[in-house]
């Protein structure tokens, strides 16, 4: 037989005192006056998403800088090659002599003969132009320019550099000088190179396979001048 437990009405009042004096039993009280409790959260509309919280400035991360970021000397031609300095030309394997257009051809000199300052000067297309200059005497014979250019005597001899009237769309005055580092650079006009022989001096070859026997070093002088006449 199962045994009912009666509750006094004095119990159930007690009880329902308690509840009105506590609230929602979780700590919150509620509004006499409307029956409601305090909301916990702000309602969202539905059909909406809530903005998301802006980021505080402090928290926001910097951009990152750019990785790779190339040199400020990268790619740029070296000062000698850039047709405004005039150079002389020293063939690294020689110790005493220099380059010289003298008497309207390439050769190397032991003293002051000759034209012995250049101006690598670009054409724009990789190559170069360079103009040979006398002494600095402010006579047009030092002033005026005598550009490289290859001369092929049509003999069966070698190929040889004289002084002409600089003209940019030939290409026998077309030279490509590249850097071998430290320094140094090789001088060619197409596939010819300039090197030394000791018999027949500078002279401009094919080398097939064999080695670049002569570099040369570009000497700073100075400033380019300019031109008699322009």
């Amino acid at each position: 037989m199962v045994k009912v437990k009666w509750v006094t009405p004095v119990a159930v009042l007690a009880c329902l005192g308690t509840l009105l004096a506590c609230g929602d039993g979780a700590g919150k009280p509620t509004d006499a006056a409307s029956g409601t409790g305090t909301p916990s959260a702000t309602a969202t509309p539905s059909g909406t998403t809530p903005a998301a919280p802006a980021t505080s400035p402090a928290t926001t991360a910097p951009p990152s800088e750019p990785t790779g970021k190339p040199s400020a000397t990268a790619g740029a031609a070296a000062p000698v090659l850039s047709g405004k300095r005039e150079v002389t030309i020293v063939r690294v394997q020689s110790t005493e002599s220099g380059v010289s257009m003298d008497g309207g051809a390439l050769v190397e000199v032991d003293d002051d003969s000759g034209r012995q300052l250049f101006v690598p000067t670009p054409t724009g297309a990789g190559t170069y132009l360079i103009k040979s200059y006398g002494k600095r005497d402010n006579h047009p014979a030092s002033d005026d320019p005598a550009c490289w250019q290859v001369l092929n005597p049509g003999d069966g001899g070698p190929l040889t550099v004289e002084g002409a009237v600089c003209d940019a769309r030939k290409r026998t005055q077309q030279f490509t000088i590249a850097s071998k580092g430290k320094g140094a650079y090789a001088i060619s006009n197409s596939s010819a190179f300039l090197q030394f022989s000791p018999s027949r001096g500078l002279i401009l070859e094919e080398l097939g396979d064999a080695p670049l026997r002569s570099t040369f070093r570009l000497v700073d002088n100075g400033p380019a001048r300019t031109p008699a006449g322009g």
